[in-house]
């Protein structure tokens, strides 16, 4: 009788800075191929890791999710020790559990968190993998002002980089949108369903832009609307000062791909 395969879920955290972003890329480092060559090391088995989401090249996280299917004998909790041992110090997998085969890592979640960290104070170089190093003050009331418009469903047209070619709507919906002073940071705090590639890079860009004073806050809510092909677009930051912080999943997750499109993306 054929062993019963089960789902494996990883909350996984990394340093981004020498990875290629998420997604297997022949010939370089990514997370995705290295989890699934320590996953082949510790298993014998060829198998497929699906992340909730599609980090950048060079960005980090402390809350990636993803699932693999195997039908290894190794108890799911300590799939995150065994594991550890043969992955490199600039990733790690934080814990590990048994699914139901109908969650999705990806199309299963609620939301997603992400950070980004604006340096405003002198170089730190043992921040400097982690912050976009801008080196000045800021005008944070300005830049919470302007993050007010981006609340709620919007078309982020604006707010991205080159689509992928399968990507056709670019509406989303931002559930919370937080900017405030961390001692010698700024932190941009944005929560919603999906993100589409660049987003939150760019969204960062524009209210940095805000507040350093060379984009007004109304300016900002036109680039929602058809008057952004009149506008200049925001500045796209680094990916080094993004991470992912958390990936929200319902008490009882299942696949929403039939119910909900957008979640396909990031």
């Amino acid at each position: 009788m054929p062993k019963e395969m089960k789902r494996i879920q990883f909350v996984v955290s990394y340093d981004g800075t020498e990875f290629c972003g998420w997604a297997a890329q022949t010939g370089r480092r990514t997370v995705q191929s290295t989890l699934r060559e320590a996953v082949r090391r510790i298993s014998g088995e060829e198998i497929e890791i699906v992340g909730a989401s599609r980090t950048d090249s060079v960005a980090h996280a402390i809350g990636q999710v993803c699932h693999f299917d195997c039908d290894v004998n190794i108890p799911p909790a300590k799939w995150s020790r065994v594991l550890n041992k043969v992955l490199e110090p600039d990733i790690a997998v934080v814990s590990s559990k048994e699914v139901p085969n109908t969650f999705h890592s990806r199309f299963s979640a609620m939301d997603r968190f992400y950070r980004y960290r604006i340096l405003t104070d002198v170089r730190d170089p043992l921040r400097s993998r982690f912050v976009h190093e801008y080196g000045r003050e800021l005008n944070v009331p300005l830049m919470q002002q302007a993050a007010l418009a981006l609340l709620g469903d919007h078309d982020f047209k604006a707010f991205t980089e080159e689509l992928d070619p399968h990507v056709e709507n670019t509406r989303r919906q931002l559930f919370s949108f937080d900017v405030r002073q961390s001692r010698d940071e700024v932190w941009v705090d944005v929560v919603g369903t999906a993100f589409l590639r660049g987003m939150m890079r760019r969204m960062a860009g524009a209210l940095l832009e805000v507040g350093r004073g060379y984009r007004s806050v109304e300016e900002v809510g036109k680039l929602l609307t058809e008057e952004r092909n009149q506008l200049q677009w925001p500045v796209v930051l680094p990916a080094k000062g993004l991470c992912l912080m958390r990936v929200r999943y319902g008490r009882h997750p299942k696949d929403n791909r039939s119910t909900d499109s957008r979640a396909a993306s990031k």
